[in-house]
C-alpha cells in the first residue's frame, strides 16, 4: 500500500470558524461533505471510533478490526480506504498487516466546524 499524500481539512485560517459563522463557499462544502459521507456509514463510524479509541499507541492493527464485523476483510478495506480517502485516518505496513492510526486534529477541526456561539457559551 504506497503513501499517499492526504490533505488534512481546514489548514487554512477558515479552520476555526465554525457553521454558524460565516455561510460556507462551494469549495469548503464540498470537503466537509466528504468528511461527513465517509463518517455517515454505520460501519465507518465504527472503525473510526475503534481507531480514535487507541489509547496510549494511537493505533490499531486491520487484524484487531476485522473480527468486530459481520464483513469480509475486503470491505472492511474498503470502508477503511474510504476513511483515508475522507483524510481522516492514515495507515502504514508492516510486514504482512496494516495499522491505521486517526489524522492529528482532524476531529478537534470537525468538531469546531460544528460549535455555534450558542453552544459555546452553554458549555464554558
Amino acid at each position: 500500500m504506497p503513501n499517499q499524500e492526504l490533505e488534512v481539512i481546514g489548514q487554512d485560517a477558515a479552520c476555526c470558524e465554525g457553521l454558524a459563522a460565516a455561510p460556507l463557499g462551494e469549495e469548503r462544502a464540498g470537503e466537509l461533505a466528504k468528511v461527513f459521507k465517509a463518517l455517515g456509514d454505520p460501519v465507518r463510524l465504527r472503525l473510526l471510533s475503534m481507531i480514535a479509541s487507541r489509547g496510549e499507541s494511537g493505533e490499531v492493527c486491520v487484524c484487531e478490526l476485522t473480527p468486530a464485523f459481520e464483513l469480509s476483510q475486503p470491505t472492511i478495506s474498503h470502508h477503511l480506504k474510504l476513511l483515508r480517502q475522507a483524510g481522516l485516518i492514515d495507515c502504514e505496513r508492516r510486514g504482512t498487516w496494516v495499522y491505521y492510526w486517526v489524522l492529528p486534529g482532524v476531529l478537534d477541526q470537525l468538531a469546531s466546524f460544528l460549535v455555534t456561539p450558542q453552544s459555546a457559551r452553554i458549555t464554558a
